[in-house]
Order: C-alpha cells, then sequence, then structure tokens
C-alpha cells in the first residue's frame, strides 16, 4: 500500500518547468528538514510546466514519515491539482453516523490536490487533499492533449510496475490447466501468500481510483482482467449479454447428515457453522458486547483490551473460512486447509500477547481475563488437534 501523508505535511512546493522532470521540496510535521524530490516525468496537463506551492493550514504528527527517503528518486504518477473528488459538508463524525443510521451524507464535487510518486526506497508514496493554499504559476511550456495522454500511460505503467513488485497475477495461477495432484501445506500457503499480494494489488488500484468515474475499468486494465474490460467497454455499446453472467438456478447445498456434530452443527439462527469456528466465535462476541456495554472499548478505552478483541475476532473469522465448509465437502483438501489453519494461529497468538498486557493495565477483571485466555487455549488445542487429523489425510 501506499504512503498517504497528507495530514503530516507543513508546505511543500513542486517545479515542472523542466519538461519531462518534476523537483520538489516537502516539509513535514515533526521532520527538520524537507525531502527532496527528482523524478522523471511529467505532471498532468493543469499544472505541465508550472511551479506549485502548497500549504497545510493545520499540519498534524504522527504519520509514518521517519521511513522517508531524505531523496526521492524515481517516477512520477499522477500529480494534478484539478482532481475530481467527494467533499464532505460535515465533520467525518457525523458524517459516520448519518451513514450507519441509514441516511444520505451530503457531499458536493471538489478539485483535490493529487501528488504521486514512485521511488526507489519507499515505493508508492501519494499527497492527496482538498484543504491546502495552493499557488500556481504560469507555465514555462504547455502540455498538448496527445501529451497528456502518452503521460497518463507512462503513469500507468509505473503503477503497473509497482505492484509487479508485491506480485503478478498471472503467476498465481499459471498452473490452473495443469492436471495437478493434490498439494500439501507449504504449497498451498505458497498460493495464499500470494492470494495476499493480489489482494494487496488489488487495494492499492482501487485506492488510487476510487472516486473515479471510470473506476471499474481503469481498475480492470490495471488488474490485468482483460475479460471485465472487455464486458464494460461491451456494457457502454449496449451489446453486454448481462443473462450470461447470472449464475444457473442451483439447488440449495445440505451438509453432510453422516459428518453432523463432527464438521457441522446447526446454530440457534439456523445457519450451519463448524464447532469450533462457532465455539471461537460466541467466546470472543460474549466478552465483545460485555465490553461494550460497560463502556470500555470507546475511542477513549483501553487499546490493549481492544486489540484483544479484534485479533480475536479476526481468529473466529480465519476458524471460520477454513472449516464451515467442511459442512459440504466429502472429499475436503488437507493441505489448504492445514494451511488455512496455521494462518489462523497466527491471529491466537496476537490476541494472547494482548491478553498480556491487558492483565498489566487491569482494564478487566481477572477472573472473567482467564475465563477468556482458557477459551483461547482451548480453541489452539483443539486446531493443533485439527491439524493433525488433515495432515494425516494428505
Amino acid at each position: 500500500m501506499a504512503f498517504r501523508l497528507d495530514k503530516s505535511v507543513v508546505r511543500g512546493e513542486i517545479d515542472n518547468r523542466q519538461p519531462g522532470q518534476v523537483s520538489g521540496r516537502i516539509w513535514f510535521s515533526g521532520r527538520d528538514e524537507p525531502i527532496v524530490l527528482k523524478l522523471a516525468g511529467n505532471c498532468l496537463r493543469d499544472i505541465a510546466g508550472c511551479r506549485i506551492e502548497f500549504e497545510n493550514p493545520d499540519p498534524e504528527p504522527g504519520q509514518p514519515i521517519e521511513h522517508l527517503n531524505a531523496q526521492q528518486e524515481g517516477l512520477v504518477g499522477d500529480i494534478t491539482a484539478s482532481r475530481k473528488v467527494r467533499v464532505l459538508e460535515m465533520p467525518v463524525g457525523e458524517a459516520y453516523a448519518l451513514r450507519t443510521a441509514g441516511q444520505e451524507v451530503p457531499y458536493h464535487m471538489g478539485n483535490c490536490l493529487y501528488v504521486e510518486w514512485f521511488s526507489e526506497n519507499n515505493g508508492r508514496v501519494v499527497i492527496e487533499t482538498t484543504g491546502f493554499r495552493l499557488r500556481v504559476s504560469e507555465p514555462a511550456w504547455r502540455m498538448s492533449g496527445d501529451e497528456e495522454r502518452s503521460q497518463s500511460k507512462e503513469n500507468t505503467q509505473a503503477m503497473k510496475d509497482y505492484m509487479a513488485h508485491l506480485n503478478s497475477p498471472d503467476e498465481i495461477w499459471e498452473d490452473e490447466e495443469e492436471d495437478m495432484a493434490p498439494m500439501n501445506e507449504f504449497e498451498w500457503e505458497r498460493k495464499l501468500r500470494e492470494s495476499d499480494a493480489l489482494a494487496d494489488r488489488y487495494g492499492a488500484v482501487m485506492e488510487k481510483y476510487l472516486d473515479h468515474p471510470d473506476r471499474d475499468k481503469l481498475i480492470a486494465r490495471e488488474m490485468g482482467w482483460t475479460w471485465l474490460d472487455d464486458a464494460l467497454d461491451a456494457d457502454d455499446r449496449g451489446v453486454f449479454d448481462e443473462a450470461r453472467c447470472e449464475p444457473d438456478d442451483l439447488e440449495p447445498l445440505e451438509p453432510n447428515p453422516l459428518t453432523e456434530k463432527i464438521d457441522w452443527i446447526r446454530t440457534d439462527d439456523g445457519d450451519i457453522k463448524h464447532p469450533l469456528s462457532e465455539f471461537a466465535f460466541e467466546a470472543v462476541m460474549t466478552l465483545w458486547h460485555e465490553c461494550h456495554e460497560a463502556g470500555m472499548i470507546e475511542e477513549d478505552g483501553d487499546t490493549a483490551l481492544t486489540d484483544m478483541l479484534i485479533q480475536a475476532q479476526t481468529l473466529s473469522a480465519k476458524l471460520a473460512g477454513a472449516l464451515d465448509g467442511l459442512a459440504y465437502d466429502d472429499d475436503p483438501e488437507g493441505g489448504f486447509i492445514v494451511a488455512c489453519l496455521k494462518r489462523a494461529l497466527k491471529y491466537f497468538e496476537a490476541s494472547f500477547d494482548a491478553s498480556n498486557l491487558v492483565r498489566e493495565t487491569g482494564a478487566l477483571d481477572d477472573a472473567r481475563l482467564q475465563q477468556f485466555r482458557a477459551d483461547l487455549f482451548k480453541i489452539r488445542s483443539e486446531v493443533l488437534d485439527l491439524m493433525n487429523r488433515f495432515r494425516s489425510a494428505i
């Protein structure tokens, strides 16, 4: 993901008066010396050939500026002062409350300063804001429409090259058509890491184009999803057949009655769950509701307690993803299940580590904390038993 640094910016200057080169300096709150930009490429047409100065009227410390290299050398991304974005017409907290209540949030479209580059040391860096004061010089040279299209293509390629460092989607399923034997847990771990990288790539592209009117097309093209890009183009021409994307009528899945109470149970709500994922869910949500009703996990609540519960919730979700499908699977792939369970155990460790801090702060009654920790160890023990079971089936 990108370094997003608009809040801690104090002021900055960007100079594109020399064609093919963007230079500049940016000062940050909590950092005495500015970072220095030396980037290949041009700004987009609205400020190409210009020197632009910007100032943040309300800088905030706290962003990870200490990790930024003092010399930022690399390629420009999109640099523009006229990107269209939604601007809230009320504070974020009030907007969130309205949205949570199902009401419309008032906003208007406004111009955004968007400064993006790809550095050799820090990867993708972005400053995106509607709140800075700007001063733009007269252009020393003017960019034509063809030149802007060419620069946009170069920016897109820079984004693709950056994402290629995360992983290549073509490599993830390159052996999809091969006659593959069942994979072991280590091969599945590699596939899952590649899937994580693909998700990171998608997140980076979605973050960049979230408010763009052609968002879906741009995302499809940069992710390499040519089939979706073609479908969207066909839809624009009025020739896209939506019926071919609709699923066939399917009979609802029924769990295997022979594995009831072993691989699945039916909850009070009628849902089909694995016994362990349901136990984990109930253990953490019961404590979450107790803490919420006591006002212990508000914004000013104990951070260790909140982290303990969030990590345990994630553990529960990971177990559900690994195990809930067993109710319908007559021949589960043991390597996949073991790999997923191993990944789930990371969240047990994180939740347990946070529980040690909760014990030190005394944020939770000791007896209740010990009960929760006992639940965590019960989950861990059963996860290890399941891993042994599915390893023996590989």
